[in-house]
């Protein structure tokens, strides 16, 4: 039998989703810019109070699944094995992701009008680069973590740096792919390969590192 917190954690995460999946439509509409909480609030169904206690900023209705981009990474080099190097462990991720048909790695239409929201708005650019910054720092202690490395470890920081730096690129040629010709499986293509080039280039600069 279901205990009631257990409805109610259900219910919270449906109203999340209702919120998020209206905030989607409307911003994808007419504009990040343009869309205000008390319109989305009226799209869902719900108060404005309400809004705000799923998402404090607008710019997380709009990378609503952040967080689960974080834990997947975050589990993945925590899961890892002992005889597979972290940097092997993400690159390895990457090839899961595309595999699963992840939304986190999606090259379609709809991700199209994702990019253009954000290249059309000035707030979700600087929150993009917030978020970079964000994984980097979760990476970095991640790799840490997974090897008992001491904390601040710098060869961590550089390892990290060289992974986010290498998924950007890759996305944004994945992206830049599927724009040339709307062909699902070349974005993809060219997203692996970037991946699988820039994993080797860390791999030779982090030589003689426990990430590699």
């Amino acid at each position: 039998m279901s205990m009631p917190g257990d409805r109610r954690s259900r219910k919270r995460l449906e109203t999340r989703r209702i919120i998020s999946t209206a905030a989607t439509r409307l911003f994808l509409e007419r504009g990040f810019e343009q869309v205000t909480v008390d319109e989305i609030a009226a799209a869902a169904g719900v108060g404005r109070m309400t809004v705000f206690n799923h998402f404090p900023r607008k710019e997380e209705m709009f990378f609503d699944r952040d967080d689960e981009v974080r834990e997947t990474i975050r589990q993945a080099l925590k899961q890892r094995q002992t005889t597979v190097s972290p940097v092997e462990t993400l690159r390895l991720l990457a090839h899961s992701l595309v595999a699963q048909n992840s939304p986190f790695v999606e090259f379609s239409a709809d991700s199209q009008h994702f990019i253009g929201a954000i290249t059309g708005s000035e707030t979700l650019k600087a929150r993009v680069r917030q978020i970079r910054d964000e994984l980097t720092q979760l990476v970095t202690t991640s790799l840490i973590d997974c090897v008992n490395a001491p904390a601040h470890d710098p060869d961590a920081c550089l390892t990290a740096h060289l992974v986010l730096a290498t998924w950007s690129a890759a996305l944004a040629e994945g992206h830049r792919r599927w724009r040339d010709d709307q062909h699902r499986d070349n974005a993809r293509t060219a997203f692996l390969a970037i991946i699988d080039k820039g994993s080797r280039g860390i791999s030779a600069a982090m030589c003689g590192t426990p990430y590699v």
